[in-house]
């Protein structure tokens, strides 16, 4: 599929698209910067089209499939046009499983693409909480690292790369490097919100969103004494070499 059959992004417009995994920090990041007075936000709009392709059981599945859009055409189409609000910044929380092989990549390059990972330990072990079974498809590493060598690739040089755990031992000075590269102002509201649900939040929300309804601002830093074993063992170790790779990009702050 060739890009010409995308249009053009609409101008005037900054889309963020942070491409994580599940189990991250990604959706307080996503409160963020929708507490930002210039920013709209819209929570997975792959999750739909991801779940009606792939036939995959999760939990509120029936409840997506009505409320989202199933065509990934037309949810690229659409991520390429106004933001919501016609806000100058428009922030894009995706999750990098959600990109499936058949799905083309070219519309990505209207987006200011950048990657938050996660020691895989600690996703597989916040992961297993909610489902029983997990496999290193599941937490989005190894789509990541494909997307990050692709992006490389288009644009000829590395994208951002956020550690969550770097970032929550210092979130203030990771937002302020992210705005300076982002081209925009840094501002203080970034870094807390009202506590409660959003109606920017996906229906999914009720069975994952809990610790994030409860938080006003990004939670402390704190070490994970989680023991894996079996398959959640293994699918940790599958994905480390990536988790590893990608790290060594990630943004630094002093």
């Amino acid at each position: 599929m060739s890009i010409r059959m995308f249009e053009p992004p609409v101008r005037d417009t900054l889309r963020i698209a942070m491409w994580s995994g599940p189990r991250n920090i990604s959706t307080a990041m996503m409160r963020a910067w929708e507490n930002r007075d210039d920013c709209a936000v819209s929570d997975e709009p792959l999750y739909a089209a991801y779940l009606a392709e792939t036939g995959i059981d999760h939990p509120g599945r029936d409840e997506v499939l009505a409320a989202g859009e199933t065509d990934w055409r037309k949810v690229t189409r659409d991520l390429l046009g106004p933001a919501p609000g016609h806000k100058p910044v428009w922030y894009q929380k995706h999750m990098t499983h959600h990109l499936l092989p058949q799905m083309d990549r070219q519309w990505m390059l209207g987006l200011r693409n950048v990657l938050l990972i996660r020691d895989p330990a600690e996703v597989v072990a916040s992961y297993v909480r909610s489902r029983a079974a997990v496999a290193p498809e599941d937490i989005g590493l190894q789509q990541q690292g494909e997307l990050f060598d692709w992006l490389c690739d288009q644009l000829g040089e590395a994208p951002a790369v956020i550690d969550a755990g770097d970032f929550l031992r210092a979130p203030e000075s990771h937002l302020r490097l992210l705005c300076a590269r982002l081209g925009i102002a840094f501002t203080p509201r970034m870094l807390s919100w009202p506590a409660g649900p959003r109606d920017s939040d996906g229906v999914w929300a009720k069975y994952w969103y809990d610790v994030v309804w409860k938080s006003t601002g990004f939670e402390p830093w704190r070490p994970r004494g989680d023991t894996l074993t079996g398959d959640a063992l293994a699918a940790a170790e599958a994905c480390r070499p990536v988790y590893e790779r990608l790290r060594s990009y990630r943004m630094r702050v002093a």
